[in-house]
């Protein structure tokens, strides 16, 4: 389980995230590194809402067909904030989604106390060993927490909190400001995961700053089901055909990307 961790040694991981096996498997062909999965993806693929409401079951039926699809590329499970707040049953639960064959995750804080989150991470940690890549996710940005220019001052007093806790990275969502990245790449002793966000300098910038990964987050299902929607709209209204081919990747081609086999 080392492959993922060297990942984050040195220069940026680009991690797109998918949301079921065939998403994971077309990444796969186009070159990633590792897979992410998004939870808010995944949930809306299965018709659930994201934000902790979907079953762990499913969650775990959801990484046993991403890792399968992968075909031994690393994969990091977005694990929201672990379906509990008992740091007891998300240990458990995270226990399963390793023996589904994921070698990381993510898990938030959603913006609260971060005691309850490095108590989750020190659960996690005891359950399934050291060679798990814990995320902690920090969401004072997407949840606006305090004001805008202490932010990066807590976002660094709860990344030493995960890190003491178990934690292998930090995840900032929201932060996008150069000045910013550069601070917190300096204030914390983890490598740091921002996402994809309006405003956000490009890869080489990041990678300059010293950020280590960089994921798509919900922003590759979000524009897929958007061309969904409006492909639907305009079938239903006129029936035409030519539209459905316009950009269309073909029945051959999108079949042979998808694993005949479980090797893993």
């Amino acid at each position: 389980m080392t492959a993922f961790r060297d990942l984050h040694r040195s220069g940026l991981l680009i991690l797109p995230n998918a949301w079921d096996g065939g998403s994971a498997a077309l990444m796969r062909s186009l070159g990633a590194k590792a897979i992410a999965t998004t939870s808010a993806g995944v949930a809306w693929a299965l018709g659930w809402p994201d934000g902790d409401a979907l079953p762990v079951e499913r969650v775990v039926q959801a990484t046993l067909d991403v890792v399968r699809a992968a075909q031994g590329l690393p994969v990091s499970v977005d694990f929201e904030g672990g379906y509990s707040d008992d740091p007891a049953e998300v240990a458990a639960a995270a226990r399963t989604v390793v023996e589904a064959g994921a070698q990381g995750i993510n898990i938030e804080d959603g913006g609260g106390s971060p005691d309850l989150l490095a108590a989750k991470i020190v659960a996690i940690r005891a359950a399934v060993g050291p060679e798990l890549f814990i995320n902690a996710r920090c969401d004072v940005w997407l949840r606006g927490v305090g004001e805008a220019e202490g932010r990066v001052a807590e976002a660094a007093r709860r990344g030493a909190i995960y890190r003491e806790a178990g934690a292998d990275g930090l995840f900032t969502p929201g932060l996008t400001d150069e000045a910013g990245i550069a601070e917190l790449v300096a204030a914390t002793e983890m490598p740091l995961n921002l996402l994809a966000f309006p405003g956000l300098p490009d890869a080489a910038t990041l990678e300059r700053l010293g950020v280590r990964r960089l994921s798509a987050g919900s922003g590759i299902v979000g524009a897929a089901l958007g061309r969904a929607a409006a492909l639907t709209r305009g079938f239903l209204e006129d029936g035409q055909s030519a539209p459905l081919m316009e950009g269309a990747l073909g029945w051959g081609e999108l079949n042979a990307l998808m694993p005949a086999t479980n090797r893993t």
